[in-house]
């Protein structure tokens, strides 16, 4: 069967964020996860610094200052926390815990009040996490456990990115493109992070496989990626031709991680990774349920720009 463009650009999307995990951990192997950080948000800046321009899309003063608490959580706080918890475990259960982030959404919102936790969501929180105590438990470390302040960090991603999806979800003021708020969203991040590496003395010129990994990570985990995605879904009858998709990141992810790292898939991971992305797709069948009900709430597939979701998340 042949697929359509709008499946085309989605796979290639999938394709190049399966391979973030990878990345991480080759940049992570000779530089610090502060240069790492700050090398890969420079080259996405000067990415989407060059499709603006090509684009005609203009950065404004008042841009910039919406921007600015976004740009503070993403690249600056969630790729910091991120990185230092690939650099404590395995790549394989780092980036099973970052696949929680839309079930902490859901308890984000219900602790903020924004909406009640039902039944559904409940159970689905409950399966996702049982994934976690699953690699806790199940999948130890080198050392024979597992790194308790790594997986500490993994979940903490997973709440700064929610938080970021929520103050996206919540934006107003000008209607400028998302190039553009990404645009300035990693201007900003790009000055926090030279700015806490100077003042951590966290500075040092990256070897030859750790910057070439990190201009991997700039422009297919931060940013080229990003505008296939886009193109995906401007393509698509409906979002759910390519929404599904991206159910297929973590499964290649894992064969990426096995095949360049060498690291042997342990017994515990695909049955964690199975039960997290089980209890989201719970959580969005209780979301779908919602609406047919009449309920007009948005989710994480409305948002365009985020990463690993399709942008409808």
């Amino acid at each position: 069967m042949r697929l359509s463009i709008a499946k085309r650009y989605g796979l290639a999307s999938v394709v190049l964020w399966s391979t973030a995990a990878t990345a991480f951990k080759l940049a992570l192997a000779g530089s610090g996860p502060c240069m790492v950080v700050l090398s890969a948000s420079v080259v996405s800046l000067a990415f989407l610094a060059v499709l603006c321009a090509s684009t005609g899309a203009r950065l404004t003063w008042r841009i910039m200052l919406e921007a600015l608490p976004r740009g503070v959580l993403n690249p600056f706080v969630y790729y910091l926390v991120l990185l230092e918890a690939y650099d404590r475990l395995p790549a394989q259960i780092a980036m099973v815990v970052n696949y929680l982030w839309p079930v902490v959404l859901v308890l984000l919102h219900a602790a903020l009040g924004r909406r009640r936790l039902r039944s559904g969501s409940l159970l689905a929180v409950l399966i996702s996490f049982g994934g976690v105590a699953v690699l806790a438990l199940l999948g130890p470390g080198d050392g024979g456990r597992a790194d308790a302040a790594g997986l500490a960090l993994a979940l903490a991603s997973t709440v700064i990115w929610a938080c970021y999806w929520i103050l996206g979800l919540g934006r107003g003021g000008s209607e400028a493109p998302e190039s553009v708020r990404l645009l300035a969203g990693f201007a900003w991040g790009v000055l926090f992070l030279a700015a806490y590496a100077a003042v951590t003395g966290s500075f040092a010129i990256p070897d030859a496989r750790s910057a070439i990994a990190g201009v991997w990570i700039g422009l297919f985990e931060m940013g080229l990626t990003y505008v296939l995605w886009s193109r995906a879904l401007s393509l698509a009858k409906e979002p759910a031709e390519v929404g599904s998709l991206v159910y297929l990141t973590p499964f290649l992810s894992l064969c990426f991680i096995a095949l360049v790292l060498g690291e042997e898939i342990r017994p515990a991971t695909l049955p964690g990774l199975v039960l997290v992305l089980a209890g989201i797709a719970v959580q969005r069948r209780v979301e779908a349920r919602g609406r047919t009900r009449g309920g007009s709430e948005p989710q994480p597939s409305d948002v365009p720009g985020d990463r690993h979701e399709p942008r409808t998340p």
